[in-house]
């Protein structure tokens, strides 16, 4: 597995145990819809939230959240409404992105975005 990769894997791993250090709790992981994905799916009270993990190494110009961009956001919007359609879904929905610079635990820097972006279509 390429270097990349591998610290994505990390970054979801660290996100997981975030939320559920937060009382989230974790409904999927690595969700797809053909070649859409949804990284995490949780909830958080009575509301599903839609989880966007972006993982980069200290000392990179962009700060992660900032790669998740419109093509992104629509990605990420359609595949939600995939999956809200197919398990009959009825409450409240969020989107959120977890950002995270580092890539050890005591010295990464995570920024949990709540209510990150608004979908870009949905029906």
């Amino acid at each position: 597995m390429a270097q990349h990769n591998d610290l994505g894997r990390w970054g979801e791993d660290f996100a997981v145990r975030m939320l559920e250090a937060k009382g989230y709790r974790i409904i999927e992981r690595d969700w797809k819809d053909a070649h859409r994905d949804i990284d995490i799916i949780a909830l958080d009270n009575d509301c599903l939230v839609f989880i966007e993990v972006k993982t980069r190494r200290s000392g990179t110009l962009l700060a992660p959240e900032l790669a998740v961009d419109r093509r992104k956001i629509k990605n990420i919007t359609l595949a939600a409404n995939r999956y809200v359609k197919s398990n009959r879904i009825d409450f409240p929905l969020r989107f959120d992105i977890i950002a995270i610079t580092g890539s050890n635990e005591n010295s990464c820097k995570v920024e949990h975005i709540e209510d990150a972006f608004m979908p870009y279509y949905f029906r």
